[in-house]
């Protein structure tokens, strides 16, 4: 029962990664592996009950996690873990959507963290994945989309720069 969001990823990856085989340019396919892969493995460590403490891997044993809605922490290691993990994904988003504005990426970002933390709480209690909930990883999550929107944006400031020279 612990196993079942290992086997829906599995299958939604293998069925994602069917469709782009069929992605006829070469560096769109390539992307699109990538960000794949990426996505496989945030789902994997973020809705199964698999753990990485830094310097290990390790399987948690059954339970439903606990919940923090007041302690704020938000500085150390597990904090920038969170923001490093979801840097990737504000750089997808505004990436795929070039128009939308860094507010509307920073709302997203709160809104993404606060579904990954209400999805792990509901995932723990249903198939006891012991996954905790944390307002702290919801800010984290946040900061780290934001961030990638940000970079993203950077870029192509300085790519549009280098282009009227």
């Amino acid at each position: 029962m612990r196993w079942v969001p290992v086997l829906v990823i599995l299958v939604l990856v293998f069925v994602a990664g069917f469709f782009t085989i069929r992605v006829e340019n070469s560096k769109k396919r390539r992307l699109t592996w990538i960000v794949l892969i990426y996505l496989a493995c945030l789902s994997g460590i973020l809705f199964t009950p698999i753990s990485f403490d830094g310097s290990s891997i390790y399987i948690m044993p059954a339970g439903i996690g606990r919940v923090n809605l007041t302690r704020l922490y938000l500085h150390g290691l597990g904090f920038m873990e969170n923001i490093i993990l979801t840097i990737p994904l504000g750089m997808i988003v505004k990436k795929l959507i070039p128009q939308i504005p860094l507010v509307v990426v920073g709302i997203l970002g709160v809104v993404t963290g606060a579904l990954i933390e209400s999805l792990q709480f509901y995932m723990s209690n249903h198939w006891l994945i012991n996954r905790s909930s944390d307002i702290n990883d919801v800010i984290a999550n946040a900061i780290g989309i934001f961030v990638g929107g940000l970079i993203i944006v950077g870029y192509q400031y300085f790519q549009n720069e280098k282009n009227l020279q």
